[in-house]
């Protein structure tokens, strides 16, 4: 055997994955993975929403460009970027599909770091923040049902604003259903479906730790 028959069959050293990692563990390390990777050109499309909602809430490019780390040029650009239609103006309190899941979303999560993550809507939560679950009427439904045994087992130990927001967004899905609107999506016109949830989780959030 010649050395460089020798060579051509010492095996090539391979990586060894980590052994301490279970499945469940790299489920979740890829599904950051993926959330990162979707949320690229989505979070672009959604920062560009929320400009042009704020700025027709009255708010000056000047400040918003501060705020969001941008130059005035170009949230100009933003701002006078061209809608649609009319109907696609997004706003606060609409009540699409995707807006009351991003609420419910919102309020789940607050809900859950209220309750240092012992609540029942404590493990949707989480799926749901890292792609394992997604928003099906289902999976929307079985969140409710945790929401509402959270806030009626524990409601002596958290704000009267949770159940406020709770039953605004309930009435929002009641209506949904009563149309048989279980599909819908809101004006495509106005953005995808998950930047819409996004948004509106972002805001209740907001909204919940800034009630008195």
């Amino acid at each position: 055997m010649t050395p460089d028959d020798s060579a051509s069959t010492t095996p090539t050293p391979t990586a060894t994955p980590p052994s301490d990692l279970t499945e469940g563990q790299v489920a979740d390390l890829f599904a950051g993975m993926n959330e990162v990777i979707r949320a690229g050109e989505e979070m672009r499309r959604l920062r560009a929403e929320t400009i042009q909602l704020l700025a027709g809430a009255g708010w000056t490019q000047d400040r918003l460009a501060r705020l969001a780390g941008m130059s005035q040029p170009a949230v100009s650009k933003q701002v006078s970027r061209p809608r649609a239609t009319d109907a696609a103006e997004l706003s606060l309190d609409r009540d699409d599909t995707p807006w009351l899941e991003g609420r419910l979303w919102g309020l789940a999560e607050e809900l859950s770091e209220a309750l240092d993550d012992t609540a029942h809507c404590s493990r949707s939560v989480r799926a749901l923040t890292r792609g394992r679950k997604r928003f099906t009427p289902q999976n929307v439904d079985a969140l409710r049902r945790l929401v509402e045994a959270d806030l009626r087992e524990r409601a002596t130990e958290l704000p009267g604003a949770y159940r406020a927001a709770y039953d605004g967004i309930a009435r929002g899905l009641d209506v949904r259903d009563a149309r048989g609107g279980t599909a819908d999506t809101g004006p495509t016109d106005a953005g995808p479906a998950s930047a819409h949830r996004a948004l509106a989780r972002r805001i209740e959030r907001i909204r919940l730790r800034n009630t008195d």
